[in-house]
This record gives C-alpha cells, sequence and structure tokens, in this order.
C-alpha cells in the first residue's frame, strides 16, 4: 500500500489543526483594525480642537503681528 498525503481523513500534511492558524489570522487582522480604528478616532479629537486665545495670541507674537508690549497687554487682559 503506497503512502498518500491525503490518507486518513483529508486533513493533509498539517492535519487537523489548519483552521486554528486561519481563525488566529484572522483574530489578529480584526483586532488590528480595531486598534487602528480607535488610535484614528482619538488621535482625530487631539488634533481638532479649536485653539486657546493664547495659544494664538503667542502665534501671532512669534511671527512679529504685535509687539511685546501688546502681547504682554493682551494676555493680562485674558487673565
Amino acid at each position: 500500500m503506497a503512502f498518500n498525503m491525503m490518507d486518513g481523513y483529508g486533513y493533509g500534511m498539517m492535519g487537523g489543526g489548519m483552521w486554528i492558524l486561519g481563525l488566529i489570522f484572522w483574530i489578529l487582522i480584526l483586532v488590528g483594525l480595531i486598534l487602528l480604528i480607535k488610535y484614528l478616532w482619538q488621535g482625530a479629537g487631539l488634533r481638532g480642537g479649536p485653539e486657546s486665545a493664547l495659544e494664538v495670541l503667542k502665534k501671532r507674537y512669534a511671527r512679529g503681528e504685535i509687539s511685546k508690549e501688546e502681547f504682554e497687554e493682551k494676555k493680562k487682559d485674558m487673565i
């Protein structure tokens, strides 16, 4: 009787446990997608928020749009 790789119940060389690898693969894909969506959802909240008035004032001062005196005066008005 000759040896056939498909002998037995038709599982081949890997045996019946091959479905476990497929299941693990799809679970990892699903977990990866969930983590990606969570990262993008939380990241959008951090980047999309409005700037505070002090941040805008600091940027205007850094660009040279207002003088140091104006910066200090407006900063004092905010507090």
